[in-house]
């Protein structure tokens, strides 16, 4: 088993910057998911603005966590060996880049802001996000990245 022991190049006190950031645009983008569907059965416009915030949030705290992630991918070899990191990058890059089309889709006025554009890439999102988080997901669980050695969970 292949362990990536190595600390992380974007850290604070040794906490890895990357896995701090990237719940924020999991959470935000999925939440737009969810408000965008309650914009489809409501018709109710503060959800299409919840929308429009949340993917606001989702692609400033996506791109930070993605600057975060790319210099430990670019920086550290071990990283960019393991076989779940190239798929996660990727994955991450379609990720923000569905998320900003799809506020592009949500600044048009009202119904047409959302349905039937806007909640599929809304859906997209999610799903591209869930692959891409599962390969994430790999490279700590299965590799150990962001594991330290010592036991202390910090890297």
């Amino acid at each position: 088993m292949n362990r990536l022991h190595s600390p992380a190049a974007a850290a604070i006190a040794k906490h890895p910057i990357h896995a701090t950031l990237a719940p924020f645009p999991i959470v935000c983008f999925t939440l737009t998911l969810l408000t965008d569907i309650a914009y489809w059965r409501t018709s109710n416009l503060m959800w299409q603005h919840f929308s429009e915030w949340l993917l606001l949030a989702g692609l400033v705290f996506g791109v930070l966590a993605g600057l975060a992630g790319a210099v430990d991918f670019l920086f550290r070899p071990e990283l960019r060996a393991s076989r779940p990191a190239w798929p996660h990058a990727i994955g991450s890059v379609i990720v923000l880049v569905l998320a900003f089309f799809n506020s592009l889709v949500h600044a048009a006025d009202g119904w047409t802001g959302v349905v039937p554009y806007g909640l599929v890439l809304s859906a997209a999102t999610v799903l591209v996000m869930g692959l891409s988080d599962w390969f994430g997901r790999a490279m700590v669980f299965r590799h150990g990245a962001g594991v330290s050695r010592d036991g202390s969970g910090l890297t």
